[in-house]
């Protein structure tokens, strides 16, 4: 090989980048001296744009495509070397390559929760975490702005920085859009435009474009969230006084219970209408009715001659019994019963009973 060979062959004809890390946003191709020869062959891939920098200076921004590296393609570059008549000899220059794909899932998060007002909750601290995806817009100010002389500029470098600046513009949207907290739970993707719409001139000034933000998770603090599952059983509930009835009567379900039972739930149902009349009280004073007399608290439903009469209070039902009206077998039902009964069953200790037999003299 021949000295002009060897000369020749010191110098690059074929300059380009593929780029197989996915997390690469600028490359600078090396090259000892960065000597390039005149007439070397440059490829630039779609999703590249290739910058020139000479002596620090960018000279000349190259689209996709396939360059030869003359003076009637570089006339900025040419300028700047004087090569006004040609001068075919290796030049100095460094060129970088910019990638103008999509960076997809990249996170972001809040490190403290965020104080903000709420129409629903007066003042409530939020914490939101998600992704976003941005691209190089504008390769020049990215250049100049981020990357300065980085060999090889990674997501990794940046992500930090934009994070920050999402939190930090973050609260302010977020008081700005008035949106109660519940409503940005609902739907998170309308949520995230509004973010990406409001986000995007601040991306811009590093010669970015966020393409697109998600909120995947909105949560409140873990007491607010205690105090709502309590409101929602509280909801899921209904009226409490309905409720006490319901569970009163789901133990009458065996009508063989004891007296002793039937007087319990019973006291249960003078205290759940004692709650239900002190619930009411602060909302109806004007028409408040005293309590009934003990002795008219249990009303009974009496069977007699196949029809349903009542209600008697329990000195009627003692007459009643007394006369020979309501005997043992009549059928007879109260509030919290499930079905009717007889009467030596819900009553017996109003029926006379009789003296067992004398013992034998």
């Amino acid at each position: 090989m021949g000295l002009f060979d060897w000369i020749s062959g010191e110098f690059i004809d074929v300059i380009e980048w593929i780029d197989d890390t996915h997390d690469t946003m600028v490359y600078r191709f090396n090259r000892q001296g960065n000597e390039i020869k005149y007439g070397a062959k440059l490829t630039v891939r779609e999703s590249q744009v290739a910058i020139f920098v000479n002596e620090g200076e960018i000279a000349d921004i190259l689209m996709p495509g396939i360059y030869e590296l003359e003076t009637k393609n570089l006339p900025i570059l040419t300028k700047l070397q004087h090569w006004d008549h040609g001068f075919n000899s290796p030049f100095k220059a460094e060129v970088y390559f910019v990638s103008t794909k999509r960076f997809t899932d990249l996170k972001w998060g809040t490190k403290n929760p965020i104080m903000l007002r709420d129409p629903e909750f007066a003042m409530v601290r939020l914490r939101a975490f998600g992704t976003y995806e941005i691209k190089i817009s504008d390769p020049k100010t990215f250049m100049l702005e981020i990357v300065g002389t980085d060999g090889e500029f990674t997501t990794d470098e940046i992500e930090s920085q934009l994070t920050n600046l999402i939190l930090s513009k973050f609260a302010t949207i977020l008081a700005q859009s008035e949106t109660p907290a519940l409503d940005m739970a609902r739907d998170y993707e309308l949520f995230g435009n509004y973010l990406n719409d409001h986000m995007k001139p601040y991306f811009a000034e590093y010669g970015l474009e966020l393409t697109r933000i998600l909120v995947e998770n909105i949560s409140l603090p873990p007491e607010v969230e205690k105090a709502l599952d309590t409101r929602t059983s509280r909801a899921i509930t209904g009226n409490l006084d309905e409720h006490l009835k319901y569970k009163s009567a789901n133990a009458f379900d065996n009508q063989n219970s004891s007296m002793s039972d039937m007087a319990g739930m019973a006291m249960g149902m003078a205290m759940a209408q004692q709650m239900a009349n002190g619930m009411q009280k602060n909302t109806n004073t004007s028409n408040a009715t005293p309590p009934p007399l003990p002795n008219q608290v249990a009303q009974y439903y009496v069977a007699l001659d196949g029809t349903q009469q009542g209600p008697y209070s329990l000195t009627q039902i003692q007459s009643f019994i007394d006369g020979g009206k309501i005997t043992q077998d009549t059928l007879v039902w109260t509030q919290g019963m499930a079905n009717w009964a007889k009467a030596k069953e819900v009553l017996s200790t109003y029926f006379t009973q009789t003296p067992p037999p004398l013992p034998p003299q």
